[in-house]
């Protein structure tokens, strides 16, 4: 038995549009089993997602290793569908690394984010996910340029999860076409002085900057009204850091661990509807582990 494991992920960063991203311990996990005729694909995600090779996954496989012979696999996964943690970039470094296994193709993590990147359009869920930790990059529709970035070790990533899906592309549609010349600076300047200060270990400085998005929030403001809310909600207790997961809707907040159990209560208390979850960072990203049966 083969064991793929991919963590979720948690893009943007805040100002970090579309390339700065983090991985986190949520996790999808692969079993390949046996060769088969046909594909099999036991998994509990809803009867709508298919059981057989229009799995998206097995699609995914297939995309880089067309002759990819069939086999049984289990799919489970604690990442919650469609709510801005990367379920849809940790299940494509899954096919691709199925692929990658089983036809012995021996890519290496380059080529392997190359692809991913190709697939999604971007990198910065793909990046985090198959190579952990922080990581910034960028996709010039050729090449994929990434670099580590250094997330704090004393944090906690306190998220909490609506009840309600929000789909990519709805997120997508409410952004603006373009931004002018003076918010294209600041916003670049406010992108670039996180990643910065993150490197430099200013937490102070980061968290700040965490919550100056000049990118998309604002955009996303009606469909992802908590974000206003656990904001405030963290500001009453002098905690600072909240910004929104990928397209959303999960709002995550970084906070140092003296204040975890302070945010957790306020949290609770106020009785969101959803769930509210601390996480750590994944400094791991995608593994593979052999088990001879």
């Amino acid at each position: 038995m083969i064991t793929i494991k991919v963590p979720a992920t948690s893009a943007n960063i805040g100002p970090g549009f579309d390339s700065l991203g983090v991985a986190l311990k949520l996790y999808l996990t692969v079993e390949i089993h046996e060769e088969t005729p046909t594909w099999i694909v036991d998994h509990d995600f809803s009867d709508t997602m298919p059981h057989d090779e229009k799995h998206f996954i097995v699609q995914t496989a297939l995309s880089l290793s067309a002759n990819l012979k069939p086999h049984h696999i289990i799919v489970r996964s604690d990442i919650p569908l469609a709510r801005g943690l990367g379920s849809s970039s940790s299940a494509l470094i899954a096919g691709l690394s199925m692929a990658n296994v089983l036809s012995e193709l021996n890519l290496s993590n380059d080529a392997l984010l190359h692809s991913a990147t190709m697939l999604e359009g971007h990198p910065d869920n793909v990046a985090p996910a198959l190579l952990g930790g922080g990581v910034a990059a960028y996709y010039d529709g050729s090449h994929v340029f990434h670099a580590p970035i250094k997330i704090p070790k004393n944090v906690d990533f306190v998220i909490f999860i609506p009840n309600y899906e929000l789909l990519t592309s709805a997120a997508r549609s409410a952004l603006p076409d373009s931004l002018s010349f003076q918010e294209s600076v600041a916003a670049s300047a406010i992108s670039n002085t996180l990643v910065a200060a993150l490197n430099a270990n200013d937490f102070a400085t980061a968290r700040e900057l965490i919550e100056q998005d000049n990118f998309h929030e604002d955009a996303r403001a009606t469909l992802v009204p908590h974000l206003a809310i656990i904001r405030q909600i963290a500001h009453q207790i002098n905690i600072v850091g909240t910004y929104l997961s990928g397209a959303g809707p999960t709002i995550l907040t970084i906070v140092t661990k003296d204040r975890t159990d302070d945010l957790l209560a306020a949290l609770l208390a106020a009785n969101l509807p959803g769930q509210v979850k601390i996480l750590k960072q994944d400094l791991m990203g995608l593994t593979i582990t052999k088990e001879e049966n």
